[in-house]
């Protein structure tokens, strides 16, 4: 061995820039209720006191208080999703909605840095349509069991058994999955997608439930994969059948990833932005929203006069996300989302016809 290359191959690995390299650690303020922070949170607890009790306000709010502020000087854009509890949803989201809805904001956002309040996806799906930025998740363990239920491996291997087939890929997969796939896809615009193609035969994956009701609304045939949110495949229809026994005239809701069964007892069936929306402009005296539990949480803070039935099933994985960890991710840029270029090259395209679809 020459003198140079024992001088190579003694110096010490090359460690990657993080995110707190490029922008530094902030200290930490104190989070403490002062008259101050009363006063400046005051409007932001007038959104959420139907939900949390005035006396425990005083826990929240500096929390609140500072991630307002610190986003401001940091120069973040926080993103939340319909799932976030009502102080993150309501108090501290610059921009909240469901899948479609982050996707097509995060690429009008200015700030250099994302703060992704959802779960994993969602956060390497913002990072897709801004490698440029730094996109950040609280807790990078914040998964989802329809993403854990298909790897790019899945996909190749129903390449070569359906060849020339369409893929259509839920936006609630990883990106490794989203590069093998020609376009992406929402509850919201999942069937007027598969409509685009010329193809007979459509791979719809992996929710196999929102595959099956896409099945029921075109004549395309519709392959499916095994894959369910492990929030509304506990839904049952006879549970419906219960609520609308005890009462008839309550309306139901229901979320397309629900069993097709559940939705056949529901008076209406859509996105998360949908349901809002049927909710907003309807104003039915009673509704049961058949999705995650927060979501009717956060409309019921924006519409007078409706009475909402929870059957309240949670995401454990939305739930990782909170105020302290909001917090700790401004302040030590934690969690940073990464993705290898070669696949973000190829996982962008299916995400950018989707967000560039008119739906």
């Amino acid at each position: 061995m020459t003198r140079l290359e024992t001088s190579v191959n003694a110096r010490p690995a090359m460690r990657a820039q993080t995110a707190a390299d490029r922008f530094g650690v902030l200290e930490r303020p104190e989070l403490t209720y002062t008259p101050a922070v009363a006063r400046e949170t005051a409007h932001l607890y007038e959104r959420v006191r139907h939900h949390i009790p005035e006396i425990e306000w005083p826990v929240y709010a500096p929390y609140v208080h500072a991630i307002n502020r610190l986003k401001k000087e940091r120069g973040a854009a926080i993103l939340a999703h319909n799932y976030q509890t009502p102080e993150i949803f309501h108090c501290i989201a610059d921009i909240a909605g469901d899948s479609l809805q982050l996707a097509r904001e995060a690429t009008l956002v200015d700030e250099q840095i994302i703060i992704q309040c959802g779960v994993h996806f969602m956060a390497e799906t913002s990072k897709l349509l801004n490698m440029d930025k730094t996109v950040l998740i609280p807790d990078v363990k914040a998964g989802c069991s329809l993403s854990d239920s298909i790897t790019g491996a899945d996909v190749r291997l129903l390449k070569e058994r359906y060849p020339g087939v369409p893929v259509v890929t839920y936006v609630n997969t990883s990106a490794e999955v989203k590069a093998e796939t020609d376009v992406c896809c929402t509850s919201s615009n999942a069937v007027a997608i598969c409509e685009s193609f010329e193809s007979d035969t459509i791979l719809c994956i992996p929710d196999e439930y929102l595959a099956m009701n896409v099945a029921k609304q075109t004549k395309k045939k519709i392959l499916t994969w095994k894959g369910h949110c492990e929030v509304h495949e506990r839904f049952t229809a006879e549970e419906l059948l219960a609520y609308k026994e005890a009462d008839p005239t309550i309306e139901i809701i229901g979320h397309p990833e629900c069993h097709p069964d559940v939705i056949a007892v529901c008076d209406y069936s859509g996105s998360t932005a949908g349901m809002i929306n049927y909710v907003k402009d309807r104003r039915p005296p009673r509704v049961l929203l058949v999705t995650e539990c927060s979501m009717a949480s956060n409309i019921e803070s924006e519409v007078e006069g409706v009475e909402f039935v929870k059957p309240c099933n949670l995401c454990p994985h939305m739930k990782r996300i909170t105020l302290p960890k909001i917090l700790d991710s401004l302040l030590f840029m934690t969690e940073e989302v990464l993705i290898d270029p070669a696949i973000a090259d190829r996982a962008r395209l299916a995400v950018e016809r989707m967000v560039n679809m008119k739906n």
